[in-house]
């Protein structure tokens, strides 16, 4: 009897671990499922631009964790408090919200009533309900250095020009866009300066931007990231000026620009924004795009959602750098049009930028283009 009683009990012991290592193995399995959203700016997670590149992100993710879910949902109006009002409806449903833009600053009141809640925060560092920039213990806030990327941008364009003519067109001046334009100056100034040259980078005054302190600072800006129409005359006119090279940075509204550039007949090129944008640069069996300015936002996104896998993720106002492989420029063969000329002198210039020696102007940087100054 004593027998049969402990040959029972190593069974229930048994079956007990079993179960128990099964349990654990299902705990385990659950914890790589994330429930994700992405809520992005007008353009949407298809704009072939920075949405894109941050649902790219999370895709990535995902086909490492597949039990994991994303949920792609588009702000249409582009409005602050719209976009705060458009996270807040669903805070309650998602362990991570990917939310891609300026105008979801706002978060923060809305984060520190979450804690639960995980938040990535793309282009701006939350702020409270009286505006305070906050950095708090969910919210994985990551801003570039756009102005590098725009830099190496407004490079190529100075030393790619035969018109001797360029310019940049913005979406909207949130500071991100400000950085890029103002980045793009200096590239232009850089080379105007070392290279002998008398680059013009060129300006319509009916499209001043104004940024988000009342500034204006002057550029190309749509007034939009989702504007095509407008996009494409703003192209058209900066083309009919003599420009001959274009950089693009204004999401859903650059497709305009690329399609003034491809009806120009091959004398135009564009530069591309954000992510690698030569599959948007053909036209039959020609290529409009010379390279594209990088800010690899795809890559810091996966990094935050494996970190929350991990049980990892730490809260922060992050500013990601060339120093991070976080800002940079197409060079890969058979995606850009740069003369081997071109990419030596801005791989030399990468490295100083990399290292602190160059400094390109930014919005709040406190100093302007025109007050930059080559070493």
């Amino acid at each position: 009897m004593k027998k049969s009683i402990t040959i029972l009990l190593v069974l229930a012991m048994a079956v007990g671990a079993v179960f128990a290592a099964g349990s654990k193995e299902q705990a385990s399995s659950a914890s790589d499922a994330l429930k994700i959203a992405i809520v992005s700016s007008p353009s949407g997670v298809d704009d072939g631009s920075f949405n894109e590149d941050n649902y790219n992100g999370i895709l990535a993710f995902i086909k490492k964790h597949p039990a994991s879910t994303v949920t792609p949902l588009r702000e249409p109006t582009g409005d602050s408090a719209a976009a705060v009002k458009a996270v807040g409806d669903i805070v309650a449903d998602y362990d991570v919200e990917v939310c891609t833009g300026f105008q979801f600053a706002g978060i923060g009141t809305l984060a520190q009533e979450n804690p639960n809640t995980k938040f990535i925060l793309v282009d701006s560092f939350p702020s409270n309900s009286k505006g305070e920039t906050v950095e708090l213990a969910n919210v994985y806030a990551m801003q570039f250095a756009e102005q590098e990327s725009g830099f190496f941008a407004g490079m190529a364009a100075a030393l790619e020009t035969k018109s001797g003519k360029v310019a940049v067109v913005n979406g909207i001046a949130f500071p991100s866009n400000v950085n890029y334009q103002y980045g793009f100056m200096c590239g232009v100034k850089y080379v105007n300066q070392t290279e002998g040259k008398n680059v013009v980078c060129v300006e319509l005054p009916s499209q001043a931007g104004t940024d988000v302190t009342g500034k204006n600072v002057g550029g190309n800006y749509v007034g939009s990231f989702a504007d095509e129409s407008t996009g494409k005359i703003v192209g058209q006119q900066l083309i009919s000026q003599g420009c001959d090279i274009i950089f693009v940075a204004a999401g859903g509204s650059g497709n305009g620009v690329f399609t003034a550039a491809k009806e120009s007949s091959g004398k135009v090129k564009v530069i591309g924004c954000d992510v690698d944008q030569w599959k948007d640069g053909a036209n039959g069996s020609e290529n409009i795009v010379l390279t594209s300015a990088l800010k690899n936002m795809s890559i810091n996104v996966e990094r935050q959602l494996e970190a929350v896998v991990a049980g990892t993720f730490k809260g922060g106002n992050i500013t990601l750098k060339a120093d991070t492989d976080s800002t940079g420029y197409v060079k890969t063969a058979n995606h850009q049009q740069l003369s081997a000329s071109t990419i030596t002198k801005l791989d030399k210039a990468y490295a100083d930028v990399k290292s602190g020696k160059i400094v390109p102007a930014s919005n709040f940087g406190g100093f302007t283009p025109a007050e930059f100054t080559v070493k």
